[in-house]
């Protein structure tokens, strides 16, 4: 293993479901790319932990910036309370903790060798800014208070896929009575051309929640490539509005919003996943 010049340790390592490995990233020093089982988890960057990589988390940063304003969270009588189910290299939890502060975070995470090794190698913040929490996510939704978070994401894959028990009907109700007033779900949902898994996706949020959007770039809505989706679920209207859109458009990757009718007629014909 080469070291660097911080404390992360380049190489390979056993975890509880495989092998990750930590990448340096040619583009930028201190940058790091988390691989578990071969595939590229998540990227971190040690000295800047503003600077997210991965397209779909830019494009849940501003569902933050726009609709849970920083000045709204002064750290002492409101905090942002965000549960991450998924836990990966904490880049999108690293994020929070920059830009707002003394959030309150949960990072759920099933593998416990991984859940460490993110720890000790990316200056992760120590609780209570962010519980790291051993457990399966579909398991530990259930048990967490009604009314308890502002922001719920979802980022779980088993290969390139969500395990189907944290699509259903049953789930996004579960995350449903975890949000406060307000609150949003996130859902980073990974398909193929056909869409077929995202028009159901969809179509369940669409039976669970009053609102419901959908960022991904054109190519993607088209069915062009494997590629996210990141949806986003309230019972209150999304206060995202132009500059929004405007933040999407002008992307390094640029992104489209899809909202209102427009998501019951891309989940037309689907089927809610029960």
């Amino acid at each position: 293993m080469a070291k660097t010049d911080s404390n992360v340790m380049l190489g390979s390592y056993e975890i509880d479901t495989g092998l990750a490995e930590i990448e340096p990233d040619p583009y930028g020093a201190n940058r790091f790319i988390l691989k578990v089982n071969g595939v590229p988890s998540s990227h971190i960057d040690l000295d800047d932990p503003g600077y997210l990589d991965f397209e779909y988390m830019r494009w849940m940063e501003p569902v933050f910036t726009f609709g849970f304003p920083a000045e709204q969270f002064d750290g002492r009588a409101r905090k942002l309370r965000v549960l991450h189910l998924g836990g990966g290299g904490c880049s999108m939890a690293r994020w929070v903790a920059a830009a707002y502060e003394n959030a309150r975070q949960v990072v759920v995470e099933l593998d416990a060798k991984l859940a460490e090794l993110v720890r000790t190698r990316f200056e992760v913040p120590r609780a209570p800014l962010v519980r790291l929490r051993v457990g399966d996510a579909g398991q530990v939704l259930p048990t967490l208070s009604d009314d308890s978070r502002d922001i719920i994401i979802r980022d779980v894959f088993a290969g390139s896929t969500t395990p189907r028990e944290l699509t259903t009907i049953g789930y996004a109700k579960q995350a449903q009575r975890v949000l406060d007033r307000g609150g949003v779900y996130l859902l980073n949902c990974g398909d193929s051309a056909d869409l077929a898994g995202a028009r159901a996706e969809a179509a369940t949020l669409l039976s669970v929640f009053a609102h419901v959007a959908m960022i991904a770039d054109p190519p993607m809505f088209k069915g062009r490539r494997y590629g996210n989706i990141v949806f986003l679920a309230s019972d209150e209207p999304l206060a995202l509005g132009a500059s929004f859109e405007k933040n999407l458009r002008t992307a390094p990757l640029p992104a489209q919003l899809v909202s209102g009718p427009a998501v019951a007629r891309f989940a037309a014909g689907a089927a809610p996943i029960i």
